[in-house]
């Protein structure tokens, strides 16, 4: 399942659309269209994800319903590896020792705006006891 989050969309006073975001209130951005500012939300809730994990901070669950704006697929599986190291109890300097990595290694693959290789993220969820798997569907 993709990562996704219900955000309100709303005309501004200057012909703009404002973009919220219930479940991470720290995120609020605008774009000139409706789409623009969509576009304009993953990376505001990038954003705000990336801080959090930065943090250390509990991730928000996703959303089912509403107007949804969707993360790409790299970002739902670091958040998901992410969220899989909390509750495993484990830390990273923990993860890096099992994968026989150095850290600076193992901290990029919590950087959201790091293309880490897939076979890397897989070698992790493997170090966490969790095994990937991709389900693929015919596009809304």
């Amino acid at each position: 399942m993709m990562l996704s989050y219900h955000v309100d969309v709303a005309p501004d006073d200057n012909d703009t659309f404002l973009v919220t975001c219930p479940a991470i209130p720290m995120v609020a951005t605008f774009g000139e269209t409706r789409e623009a500012a969509l576009h304009n939300a993953v990376d505001a809730i990038e954003t705000a994800l990336d801080s959090m994990i930065s943090d250390n901070e509990d991730i928000p669950p996703p959303d089912q319903s509403g107007q949804l704006v969707k993360m790409s697929l790299l970002t739902t599986l670091k958040v998901s590896l992410y969220q899989a190291l909390r509750s495993a109890g484990v830390n990273r300097a923990e993860l890096a020792r099992r994968l026989s990595w150095n850290r600076e290694s193992v901290d990029r693959l919590f950087r959201l705006d790091h293309a880490s290789r897939l076979n890397q993220i897989e070698a992790a969820f493997k170090a966490l006891g969790k095994e990937v798997t991709i389900d693929v569907k015919i596009a809304a």
